[in-house]
C-alpha cells in the first residue's frame, strides 16, 4: 500500500532579512518584492529602527525603552547585553503573535531583522575582541530565542565591504560614526557571515561585493519565491509535541504517529 500523504500546512513563509547597518537590506529587499507580482506581495515588518517611534503596542513600548536606556546609540548598547537580548527577543516574539494571522491565511511575512541580530549583536557584547567565544554565544543565543518563538524559514543575510556599508549608512543617518561604532560594525559583519555557514539550509547570502544591485534584488526575489513551497506546520517550542500548529490547528506530531 502506498505510504498515506503526509500533511501540508497551507501557511505562508517567514522570512528575514539580515545585516549590518548600510548594507542595503532594505532597499534590496523593497526592490525584490516590487518585482513580485500582487497576489505574491508578503508583509514587510520593518526593522528596529524604522518603528521605534512610529509603531504602537507592547512591541513599540518594549523597543522605546530600550532606545532611552541606551542613550542614542545605533546598536542599542545600555550596558547590559544579556537583559537587552531578552527583551529584544520579546519583541520578536510581539511580532509573530501580530503576524500568525497572516501567515495562516498563506502569505509570506518578511521581518526586517529578527532573532539573527540579536544573536550576534549581544554575542559581540558578551565577548568583545574574542571571535571564537562571539560565535559559540551567538549560536547559544539563538537557541534561547528558539525556545521563545520559531526561528524563520528563510533569512536572507546581504553582505558587503564593511567600509562601504559604514559610508552607507552615515550618508543615510545623517551621522558620524565613531571609530568604536565602526569598529563594532565590522566585527558584526565578520560574525554574521560566520553564523551564516553553521546554517547553510536556513541562509541565504547575497554578496555586495560580487554583484550588482539588479542582480542582488534578483536574487532575493528568487529566494522569497522559492520560499513559498510546502513548508512543515509552524510549532510553539515551549509546548509539547502534541500541542497545536500556530496557523492550521493542526496536531505537530501527528504526521509522525
Amino acid at each position: 500500500m502506498p505510504a498515506p500523504a503526509r500533511h501540508s500546512c497551507p501557511r505562508g513563509p517567514l522570512i528575514s532579512a539580515e545585516g549590518i547597518n548600510g548594507v542595503g537590506k532594505t532597499y534590496l529587499t523593497n526592490r525584490a518584492v516590487e518585482a513580485l507580482d500582487d497576489e505574491h506581495k508578503p508583509l514587510m515588518l520593518d526593522e528596529f529602527a524604522q518603528w521605534a517611534n512610529g509603531r504602537p503596542g507592547l512591541g513599540g513600548a518594549l523597543l522605546r525603552a530600550l532606545y532611552e536606556a541606551s542613550d542614542d546609540d545605533p546598536f542599542l548598547r545600555g550596558g547590559t547585553p544579556l537583559a537587552e537580548a531578552l527583551l529584544l527577543m520579546a519583541i520578536k516574539r510581539h511580532d509573530l503573535d501580530t503576524v500568525i494571522p497572516h501567515l495562516s491565511r498563506g502569505r509570506a511575512v518578511i521581518e526586517g531583522r529578527s532573532a539573527d541580530s540579536t544573536a550576534v549583536c549581544q554575542a559581540l557584547l558578551l565577548h568583545p575582541g574574542n571571535p571564537d567565544a562571539a560565535l559559540a554565544t551567538a549560536r547559544d543565543l539563538l537557541d534561547l530565542s528558539a525556545s521563545y518563538r520559531p526561528l524563520p524559514d528563510m533569512t536572507i543575510l546581504v553582505t558587503d565591504d564593511a567600509a562601504q556599508a559604514v559610508a552607507r549608512a552615515q550618508d543615510r543617518d545623517g551621522r558620524v560614526f565613531t571609530e568604536e561604532q565602526a569598529a563594532f560594525m565590522r566585527a558584526a559583519a565578520a560574525l554574521y557571515e560566520q553564523l551564516a555557514a553553521t546554517d547553510p539550509r536556513r541562509y541565504r547570502v547575497v554578496d555586495r561585493r560580487t554583484v550588482d544591485e539588479h542582480q542582488a534584488a534578483e536574487q532575493i526575489r528568487g529566494w522569497i519565491h522559492e520560499a513559498r513551497g510546502s513548508r512543515g506546520c509552524l510549532s510553539e517550542p515551549w509546548q509539547g509535541a502534541w500541542a497545536a500548529c500556530l496557523c492550521c490547528g493542526r496536531p505537530i506530531a501527528a504526521d509522525a504517529a
